[in-house]
């Protein structure tokens, strides 16, 4: 299925996780600190999700986002005791993709990660010769354009490899709403639009 890094100092709880997921099928790497995570995603820029718990040695959860988002748009779902809104919207604004406070609900928490790889997409991408310059590494979840990497939000990338898949087609708002955002989201429609206008300034549109 996937590999997913687990980054968790303490190790039981790194441990629960990491049973959960092989028992989803999934292939876990675990890091008992930041820096090692970071470390071991560069080592498998094939991983489809990186899990992590906020207060960890080294770099933290917060720092290790950043360092990640610098080169890749990876699924980043972070772990933490911490339950305020001021950490909550900080670990959004570094970088990461969801976030689950704890103690959790490890069937909750499986949910949270099939959604979270099911939005990331799996679709055909053509190669770079066949999009003027454009180059998506599906497996480290790379993008560049002629030859320089861009820095693209999991919401950006999935937008990209949705509208790559059936180049030509035309997508109304509720359709990628749905389809990169989710049926259950409430939010503003015109989340589209400000999303798809970074997208296309950050590909030099």
């Amino acid at each position: 299925m996937a590999k997913i890094i687990v980054a968790d100092d303490e190790m039981l709880i790194r441990r629960l996780v990491c049973d959960f997921l092989i028992k989803e099928g999934h292939t876990p790497l675990e890091a008992a600190d930041g820096k090692r995570a970071v470390d071991l995603f560069r080592q498998n820029p094939d991983t489809a999700l990186i899990i992590m718990d906020i207060m960890m040695p080294e770099l933290d959860g917060w720092e290790a986002t950043r360092e990640i988002r610098k080169r890749s748009a990876v699924p980043i779902m972070l772990l933490s005791a911490r339950s305020q809104d001021f950490d909550q919207l900080t670990g959004f604004e570094s970088g990461a993709d969801d976030y689950v406070t704890k103690p959790f609900s490890p069937a909750v928490l499986m949910k949270r990660v099939e959604a979270l790889l099911r939005r990331t997409g799996n679709g055909y991408v053509p190669d770079a010769d066949e999009l003027w310059g454009l180059s998506v590494n599906k497996d480290a979840h790379e993008v560049k354009v002629y030859g320089e990497a861009v820095s693209l939000t999991l919401k950006e990338y999935s937008i990209l490899i949705k509208l790559l898949g059936f180049v030509g087609r035309v997508y109304s708002r509720e359709q990628l709403l749905d389809d990169v955002w989710g049926f259950d989201y409430d939010g503003d429609i015109r989340t589209v639009d400000s999303h798809v206008a970074r997208l296309r300034t950050k590909l030099g549109d």
